[in-house]
């Protein structure tokens, strides 16, 4: 993949799929910063950030553009929540779903504005935003039967909201030479209830949950000028979860 050279912003990358996109950026000869609120041990460039704040992203972005004078991609990936995270639907306070929307779904817009805002002056770039199967199609709530695990509600409404915002985006900056795709992940194993990981398993057609190498190619894929006629797109990664 063309990606030589390319400095490539990704929100938190010291989480679990941030750092498997860090390091594939990294082996195909891109420069990755990494912004994000804890620093990682990944031998990339780091800069402290809080997603959940304007002004942290800012600062962090225009950081970056003093350090390299470009920003040639960005992958938002972070993912802040509140601690009543998975909560029953019938128990979400409206001060906790409000919170969620803004910190995952605002701080996209925010990273998003930010960022176009260079992209504009250099005419180009590439932004790829970490959506979801559950963006796409409803929750299979039989997979979690036996479990304490709860689906969250503001979930699907924010990666639902983030694949349309894609679209918008792509539509508006397409002529200004700024690509803008997402990438939905299946379900990524993280040691979970292997009840629920049996019945995951089970469903999906590739009998395997998916694995942070699973997703961070795609990632490299449509940052590169491999995909430079892709636009808008929604690229899921999900072992066939969506095809049935």
């Amino acid at each position: 993949m063309k990606l030589s050279k390319k400095i490539v912003i990704v929100t938190g990358g010291s989480g679990l799929i941030g750092r498997a996109i860090l390091k594939d950026l990294k082996s195909r000869g891109a420069t990755p910063v990494n912004l994000d609120i804890n620093m990682d041990d990944s031998d990339v460039q780091y800069v402290k950030c809080d997603v959940t704040d304007d002004h942290s992203i800012s600062k962090a972005i225009q950081s970056v553009v003093d350090e390299y004078g470009v920003i040639d991609g960005l992958v938002n990936n972070a993912y802040p929540r509140t601690q009543d995270w998975g909560s029953d639907f019938e128990s979400i306070k409206s001060e906790s779903w409000r919170k969620n929307m803004d910190w995952q779904l605002n701080s996209c817009f925010v990273c998003c504005r930010e960022v176009i805002q260079h992209m504009l002056k250099q005419k180009s770039g590439s932004i790829v935003n970490i959506a979801s199967i559950y963006g796409v199609v409803g929750n299979d709530f039989s997979i979690y039967e036996g479990t304490s695990i709860t689906p969250p509600a503001a979930y699907s409404a924010i990666k639902g909201g983030v694949i349309n915002f894609t679209r918008y985006l792509a539509s508006k900056f397409g002529a200004d030479g700024i690509r803008v795709n997402c990438v939905s992940p299946g379900g990524i194993f993280d040691h979970q209830d292997k009840i629920f990981v049996d019945n995951y398993n089970k469903k999906v057609p590739m009998k395997r949950m998916g694995l942070p190498e699973d997703i961070s190619p795609s990632v490299s894929f449509l940052l590169s000028e491999e995909s430079g006629y892709i636009t808008g797109h929604n690229l899921i990664v999900d072992g066939g979860w969506t095809a049935i």
